[in-house]
């Protein structure tokens, strides 16, 4: 391994352990977060803006988790970059969590169209490299 490769792989050791803690203080204030929201405040679970909170901060948490996942993922394989088909997924995890948040009542009709557009993006995007993935391993 280079020297190159070995200051990667301490790059991502570093990330991963930075991550893994901003994942334990936000499973803390999620946790802390749903108590006090349901249980301290007695605030309905199916009220709109509880259930936006709530989910928003459970969709950040697997975002981070998922973000880790594929930084580890370079450990393991000995990648030199991250898999562009888990930035893909992570970006529409993204977007999932912000039209989980969303308020429609402050938000015009070109940034949901935008957003719209950009999932169908995502999507497209993801189904390509999901067909190419096959043919590259038959190939090879």
């Amino acid at each position: 391994m280079s020297v190159y490769e070995r200051f990667e792989q301490v790059v991502v050791l570093v990330l991963s352990a930075v991550i893994a803690i901003i994942v334990v203080i936000a499973l803390w204030r999620l946790i802390s977060g749903v108590y006090s929201l349901l249980v301290v405040t007695a605030l309905d679970p199916l009220d709109h803006a509880v259930f936006q909170a709530t989910f928003g901060m459970i969709m950040t948490l697997l975002i981070a988790i998922e973000f880790k996942h594929s930084i580890i993922q370079v450990l393991h394989r000995r990648d030199h970059i991250i898999q562009v088909d888990a930035v893909i997924l992570i970006a529409q995890l993204t977007l999932a969590r912000k039209f989980i948040i969303f308020d429609l009542k402050s938000t015009d009709a070109m940034q949901i169209f935008a957003l719209g557009f950009a999932v169908l993006v995502l999507a497209v995007a993801h189904w390509i490299l999901r067909e190419r993935v096959p043919a590259d391993r038959e190939d090879g």
